[in-house]
């Protein structure tokens, strides 16, 4: 077994990484230990996302992330206690995933989804 199994964690665009972090770290639940003016590392569990600085919104607007996994059922129901602005229904899709989605602040699409429910 390999005790540091190779992993993707997806970079993302953020227009002002102060507005992402207070985003996934004030609503999300994300902790963040390395911030600097054009790079941004949040962590949540197994969750990690990374943001670098840009000013063209095409970027952010045009991508999204999918976190799928058995904690999604309990993260929708923690958003949805917090209020998460932009959180869609929990829904199960036609390709038979349950999934909800949230847009960040800058317009990154975060889908959530999972096989079980």
């Amino acid at each position: 077994m390999i005790a540091d199994p190779a992993r993707c964690i997806p970079i993302l665009a953020s227009l002002d990484i102060e507005v992402t972090r207070a985003f996934y770290v004030d609503r999300l639940g994300f902790s963040s230990d390395y911030v600097e003016a054009s790079y941004l590392i949040v962590k949540r569990d197994d969750m990690e996302l990374h943001f670098w600085k840009t000013d063209d919104r095409q970027f952010p607007e045009n991508t999204s992330c999918y976190i799928r996994g058995g904690q999604v059922p309990a993260l929708f129901e923690e958003f949805r206690r917090n209020n998460v602005p932009g959180l869609s229904p929990f829904e199960v899709r036609p390709w038979n995933m349950k999934e909800f989605y949230i847009h960040d602040p800058h317009g990154n699409l975060l889908r959530f989804g999972c096989g079980e429910w």
